[in-house]
């Protein structure tokens, strides 16, 4: 049997290429799209049998998607997928995602947000800054509250975790509306208004989706305890911009950490907000780097050549879509 072409169509860093010759180079053989030159570039993506990408749309222009029609999947080093170009693409290729690649600094990073409204870090600071020594305002415990995770894969599971060993409570939604994961309650999207109601703090880690696009809009905001804490480290679709910057403005109390943002590089336009989010006491921004630490790139690059070792063997290919 001949060695599948596989092409690795983003720049990996020194470790993660011995990393991909090694799982894969038995198997297969690896291609590195920014290695070769212009001329080359189409008939190697003709060849292809497996593209491992990570912002695809970026890395393959739409004049060369006609040329894939010899593979038969992109796997994505990426953990969300939202960004790819389905529409556009051979129907025939598999598409992979790499689901809980990042759960582990994501839910590091949900629960520091947290702490962090929680405890008024952002607002005291200001207030030194400023002159003004408040030591009588009152912050939060977490300890006895509960927290509402809407989306409950890898990176839901892992801040449940985190926020268990705080003496949290925890509501879940999924797609499923069970878990083998300890929880005091779980339910499905229908579930949502009784989570938004009953908790303090509320994570957003599930997909965009048709279903889950606009979810939390003025409505749902208006469910929420006056002073929630809302955390989405997901997409920013999935919540009304207009409605949440009007509820953060009316309701001093209501606090939101955003790491993901409604125009942002990875969808394709510079980053800029439509309201004046950072200058809100109330509010904490982080340029989507939540799933980013020292050791996850490698981490999440062994996990994707895993999958496409899978699917080479004809094992079982995790996060297809």
């Amino acid at each position: 049997m001949d060695k599948q072409n596989i092409v690795v169509t983003y720049s990996p860093t020194t470790e993660e290429k011995g990393l991909l010759l090694e799982v894969l180079g038995s198997l297969a053989t690896l291609t590195f799209l920014n290695e070769i030159q212009s001329a080359q570039r189409e008939q190697v993506l003709e060849r292809a049998d497996v593209l491992l990408s990570w912002n695809f749309p970026r890395e393959i222009l739409p004049h060369e998607y006609p040329r894939l029609q010899h593979v038969t999947l992109i796997q994505l080093v990426t953990a969300g997928a939202d960004h790819m170009p389905f529409a556009e693409l051979p129907s025939h290729i598999i598409v992979a995602s790499n689901p809980g690649a990042y759960a582990t600094p994501m839910a590091e990073h949900i629960l520091a947000m947290t702490l962090a409204l929680a405890k008024r870090l952002l607002i005291e600071h200001q207030k030194l800054r400023n002159g003004e020594f408040d030591d009588h305002t009152l912050n939060r415990s977490l300890s006895g509250t509960t927290a509402g995770i809407l989306g409950f894969g890898g990176t839901g599971r892992a801040t449940a975790r985190l926020m268990r060993a705080f003496g949290m409570h925890i509501f879940a939604i999924n797609q499923s509306g069970t878990s083998t994961e300890q929880v005091d309650f779980i339910g499905t999207l229908q579930d949502v208004e009784r989570v938004l109601r009953a908790c303090d703090v509320v994570v957003i880690s599930l997909p965009l989706t048709r279903a889950t696009k606009g979810l939390i809009g003025k409505k749902e905001l208006a469910w929420m305890k006056p002073d929630a804490i809302l955390v989405n480290t997901a997409r920013g679709a999935i919540i009304d911009e207009e409605a949440l910057y009007t509820h953060l403005k009316s309701h001093p109390t209501f606090m939101a950490g955003i790491d993901t943002w409604w125009i942002e590089p990875l969808r394709g336009g510079t980053f800029r907000m439509e309201y004046p989010f950072l200058e809100l006491l109330n509010m904490l921004g982080s340029p989507h780097n939540s799933a980013l630490d020292s050791h996850v790139i490698l981490f999440a690059a062994r996990q994707a050549v895993e999958n496409v070792k899978h699917f080479l063997e004809g094992e079982r290919v995790m996060g297809m879509l």
